[in-house]
């Protein structure tokens, strides 16, 4: 069964009411264009289909885009500037040791609201059909690359472990995501001071575990 849309801007009681003729809002048509992005495939997120989930008149929708071609460059910029900068952010955070590091990284992956893991993949699907999508995807992994490789050079790896390092760190992290793997949070967790003895060559302090740990337990507690 999949998991209902996203609350609608009217529908949210933490966004203010809309006023006047206005039913829904540029964030209402990009909520259902993104639903529809990660469940169906790029070619499905059509004009007329939004407007009839939003029950408003497709000639709405060009009060706040040009055209679907417009959307659909919306959704990118949406995609990077939530799913590529929030690792950037979370590499670049301050850590006392490469493995407190890693768990910075790692809370993106845990928590949705830093990395949208659908909508990563609904454009790397994209990608294999688009090749204007395949370069913006190629220079997403390119940056998030780097930010994991300076992440690893600030904790004094030389350049040539800083790299492969980065890269097993990356490919992982989205492999795990790509085959879906349904592990519960208590048992993913025990493996925590492993992977990160793993992922960096040294052993983690305790207290970045614990942290670590009760972080993702009280996301996948709050979902």
């Amino acid at each position: 069964m999949r998991p209902p849309a996203p609350l609608l801007h009217r529908d949210d009681p933490d966004k203010a009411p809309l006023v006047g003729h206005v039913k829904v809002t540029r964030e209402d048509w990009l909520n259902v264009a993104r639903d529809i992005l990660v469940r169906d495939g790029v070619g499905e997120v059509k004009i007329l289909p939004i407007s009839q989930r939003l029950d408003v008149s497709r000639s709405s929708f060009y009060w706040y885009f040009k055209s679907r071609g417009d959307l659909l460059s919306a959704l990118l910029e949406e995609w990077e500037s939530r799913n590529t900068a929030s690792i950037v952010d979370r590499c670049a955070m301050p850590a006392e040791t490469i493995t407190g590091a890693v768990c910075h990284f790692f809370r993106c992956f845990i928590d949705p609201e830093l990395f949208d893991q659908g909508m990563d993949f609904a454009v790397r699907e994209w990608a294999r059909r688009d090749d204007d999508v395949r370069d913006r995807v190629d220079a997403a992994d390119q940056a998030r690359l780097a930010a994991l490789t300076e992440m690893y050079l600030r904790h004094d790896y030389a350049p040539d472990e800083a790299d492969i390092r980065a890269r097993v760190l990356y490919y992982m992290q989205l492999g795990y995501h790509a085959l879906d793997v349904q592990e519960p949070m208590e048992e993913r967790s025990t493996r925590l001071a492993g992977y990160l003895l793993s992922f960096t060559g040294r052993t983690p302090r305790p207290e970045e575990v614990e942290e670590s740990n009760a972080f993702a337990m009280q996301v996948t507690r709050g979902q």
